[in-house]
């Protein structure tokens, strides 16, 4: 990932936690002049995700810290596994300890997540794909971590795609309103998708010509009948309160993608923790 993307965003995170003094608690207690390394460790087994913002957050404090990495992102990591080793000025490792941590965790909790609904649902012929509900300003990490998880990527933004929702339609007036307005406005090379909340409202749809389908909370058999009745003139996506314990019966009904908000706005982080080697610290000559 280019670092431009992120990189304003890592500079926000640390004015953020560094304020106005700096790490006072830090520079209180540790030589400016002495170095330090430190084992980025996973506490538990996850995949990875986020070593280069994680990274690039030591340089921003410090261009001296030298980060060495043990994995790559996308790999599964065992707990115990040093993941990463950071080295240089001391004050700068520990001022940037926290935020690049929180990143690392964070993550790597999305591609853990997003690993777990991968592995459901093997073997069938849906993609597990995530949504704009994510963290703002980490949208570009964060979609990169549903990849490193094994999935796909949704719409990035409201300018890449067209996405037409309920209240799209209630305001249009129905679902082919609003699908002849989207084509007329869009041109051949953008892709239409429409949310419904009923079979009848997927029939519109597809009467419609609309490029993808999102079956918005259907049940399992009103997702089989949608797959029946669309008979592939549409991709179907399933979005919904879907979980770890549902996503294999919903793939199984032959839909082709599986959207969960989840694995972005509700995700666990996967501890890691960032241990300083003994001896501890050296002088910088």
């Amino acid at each position: 990932m280019i670092a431009l993307i992120y990189e304003d965003f890592l500079r926000a995170a640390l004015r953020e936690d560094l304020g106005r003094a700096g790490d006072i608690t830090t520079d209180a207690i540790v030589p400016a002049s002495a170095i330090g390394t430190a084992e980025a460790v996973g506490r538990a087994t996850g995949v990875v995700s986020g070593l280069e913002a994680f990274g690039r957050t030591f340089t921003l404090v410090d261009e001296r810290v030298e980060v060495t990495l043990h994995a790559a992102d996308g790999d599964r990591v065992a707990a115990g596994t040093p993941i990463a080793r950071v080295h240089g000025p001391a004050r700068a490792i520990l001022a940037a300890e926290r935020t690049a941590l929180n990143l690392l965790g964070h993550l790597s909790g999305v591609a853990t997540a997003t690993d777990r609904l991968v592995t459901a649902i093997a073997g069938t012929h849906a993609a597990i794909i995530d949504t704009r509900k994510t963290t703002p300003g980490m949208r570009a990490l964060e979609k990169a971590a549903v990849r490193h998880g094994g999935g796909s990527n949704h719409r990035f933004g409201l300018d890449d795609a067209i996405l037409i929702k309920d209240n799209h339609v209630a305001i249009a007036g129905g679902i082919r309103q609003s699908i002849e307005a989207a084509r007329a406005y869009a041109g051949h090379l953008v892709k239409i998708e429409v949310e419904v909340d009923s079979l009848a409202q997927l029939d519109e749809a597809l009467a419609a010509r609309a490029d993808i389908i999102l079956l918005d909370n259907f049940s399992i058999d009103q997702t089989r009948a949608a797959v029946q009745r669309t008979a592939g003139r549409a991709l179907l996506e399933s979005s919904g309160g879907i979980d770890e314990t549902t996503v294999r019966a919903v793939a199984e009904t032959g839909v082709d993608l599986i959207s969960s908000g989840a694995l972005t706005h509700s995700v666990r982080v996967l501890d890691i923790g960032l241990d300083i080697e003994v001896p501890v610290l050296e002088k910088i000559r």
